[in-house]
């Protein structure tokens, strides 16, 4: 079981925080992990503010403390094996979990907290998270199939190579640890207002298809040598990059997809497909960051 660099849970006892553990505790028993639940709590900044020589302990205190003991209790409930912490800590949740993904292996948070719109398809904190983050972020969400990974399949979202090495490398790690297929896929689309033929003389369609081909080839060459034994379809598809992989990810236990980071850049730095994917997936999405 790997203590130094655990899988980190942000939880808020709603009912998105609780599919994320249990989630997470089964990804932590696929990968010898140890779990990590953090709650954040701003009150605990302000607890020496407070009147002295009470007996009762203020509400929020309580609340805070009930909400990592239920969560480890849930933990320890779905799999005793799973070595379990917890931890009240003293933030915002966002910069909390950020904090903590400096030394986790990822972070895994539910797709809406605590006194989330129902209207809202995704909390503000998961996305910044998922922006924001050193480390891979899981945002746990999709229908029952997919949180249930009964699908076998996981899905890469291929970009460019620059920015979608290490989303490979996860995904590759994720379908070999799960024995499941892994199903590569990158979008093309023909530039509108295109000259009929290429200067090779080719085809404009094949063209494209063609570089999106050999795109995705070099995006997999490094994992599929580090990883000879995973199932690998790789897939070129014509069409918006974003609405192609909500789709296919219906049939996927988790989608993957790469995020740049730039250093120095504030902000938020997550692009239109992870953002789409973040709300409308069907399934867990992982929100792998590539540095410079």
């Amino acid at each position: 079981m790997t203590l130094e660099h655990p899988l980190v849970v942000g939880v808020d006892g709603s009912e998105g925080s609780d599919v994320a553990v249990d989630w997470a505790v089964d990804e932590a028993a696929r990968h010898g992990l140890a779990l990590r639940l953090v709650h954040a709590s701003v009150w605990e900044r302000y607890e020496h503010l407070a009147p002295s020589g009470s007996l009762e302990r203020p509400a929020e205190q309580v609340l805070a403390e009930h909400i990592v003991a239920s969560a480890a209790e849930r933990a320890r409930r779905r799999d005793p094996d799973v070595k379990v912490f917890t931890d009240i800590v003293a933030a915002d949740a966002t910069n909390a979990l950020l904090s903590e993904g400096e030394r986790a292996t990822a972070l895994v948070t539910g797709c809406r907290g605590r006194g989330g719109l129902k209207g809202l398809l995704l909390g503000s904190v998961s996305l910044a998270v998922a922006a924001r983050a050193t480390c891979p972020v899981i945002v746990v969400r999709g229908d029952k199939a997919g949180l249930a990974g009964t699908h076998r399949r996981i899905l890469l979202g291929a970009g460019d190579a620059p920015e979608s090495g290490d989303a490979a490398e996860f995904a590759f790690r994720e379908a070999e640890c799960r024995r499941s297929i892994l199903d590569a896929v990158r979008a093309w689309r023909r530039p509108a207002h295109e000259p009929a033929g290429s200067a090779t003389g080719e085809e404009p369609a094949r063209h494209h298809e063609r570089q999106a081909r050999t795109g995705l080839d070099e995006v997999l060459r490094a994992a599929v040598a580090a990883h000879p034994g995973v199932r690998v379809r790789p897939a070129t598809v014509e069409g918006p990059a974003h609405k192609v992989l909500v789709l296919r990810s219906a049939a996927a236990d988790l989608v993957v997809v790469g995020a740049p980071r730039t250093q120095g850049r504030f902000g938020l730095q997550l692009g239109r497909v992870a953002h789409t994917l973040l709300h409308h997936s069907y399934s867990p999405v992982a929100v792998v960051p590539q540095r410079d």
